[in-house]
């Protein structure tokens, strides 16, 4: 006898109630997996795109605090070498007093100890202002490549040109750690002082909107095809950084957890073809 179609509802209940079991089972083993360790321990790798003003410096450290890893400010980073008088500072030195530009395989090389030195960096990385070129971007891959350490994520926060001025001619920086304040938009909780250091803030020299134009025209002549670049690999995000901050961080949240989503949790499970 055919069945009826009040069987068959029922047949189809039953399979999507066992599916839904399954899924809630494994979604407990992934739970327990992350609460353990072995999830976090392949660890976050990701490059930070963004230009002057964009909120790099005010996400970075969040997410060096969540994933425990490493913030690698490469303007920072390259200061911090000749400022230690390294070979790498005594190279990149020698070329800028001469008016040039470091080369990217100094640039990768101060990246590539960083990785295997820091300690801070052994549960992955946060890289901020590099890669600013194509060759830099391929040259990078090449170097996590071979070391079996591939970026995860490219994210860029987008945001228009004249909203940055205002930002910018407010921003307050703390040099030890990178964190940003603004004077309006993100007040530090005392006039001129770090929440967290209790140090003096800085605000740079070249925070004003004339300079600032000129280094905008700079990022988007470079940073354009390098965001071409890794759109092509896959592993591009952009998000919208015109927002204010706790929104901002919803939404790198939103990227940096997508694989954890449903929808890769339906492709473990074999639903999707």
């Amino acid at each position: 006898m055919a069945p009826t179609d009040s069987s068959l509802v029922d047949q189809l209940k039953a399979t999507v109630d066992k599916l839904e079991s399954r899924i809630q089972d494994l979604e407990s083993r992934l739970v327990g997996n992350s609460s353990s360790g072995s999830a976090s321990s392949d660890g976050m790798r990701m490059i930070l795109i963004g230009p002057p003003g964009a909120g790099k410096g005010t996400q970075a450290p969040k997410i060096k605090e969540k994933y425990n890893c490493c913030h690698l400010a490469t303007g920072d980073m390259l200061r911090a070498q000749v400022a230690a008088k390294t070979e790498l500072g005594r190279q990149a030195k020698k070329i800028m007093d001469q008016g040039g530009l470091v080369s990217d395989e100094i640039m990768v090389n101060m990246i590539k100890q960083e990785l295997e030195n820091n300690k801070d960096c052994k549960s992955g990385f946060i890289l901020d202002g590099f890669p600013r070129t194509v060759p830099q971007a391929e040259k990078l891959d090449e170097m996590l490549k071979d070391k079996s350490r591939p970026l995860k994520h490219a994210i860029e926060l987008q945001i228009e040109d004249e909203l940055l001025v205002a930002r910018i001619t407010g921003r307050l920086v703390h040099p030890a750690s990178g964190r940003s304040y603004h004077k309006i938009f993100n007040p530090p909780k005392k006039a001129m002082t770090d929440d967290i250091s209790g140090e003096p803030l800085i605000q740079r020299s070249d925070d004003n909107a004339e300079t600032l134009k000129k280094r905008l025209g700079t990022y988007h002549a470079q940073t354009g095809p390098v965001t071409d670049y890794y759109r092509t690999t896959g592993i591009w995000s952009k998000v919208d950084a015109s927002k204010e901050p706790g929104q901002v961080w919803k939404s790198l949240l939103g990227i940096m957890e997508k694989d954890s989503a449903s929808g890769s949790l339906l492709a473990k499970v074999g639903l999707k073809n």
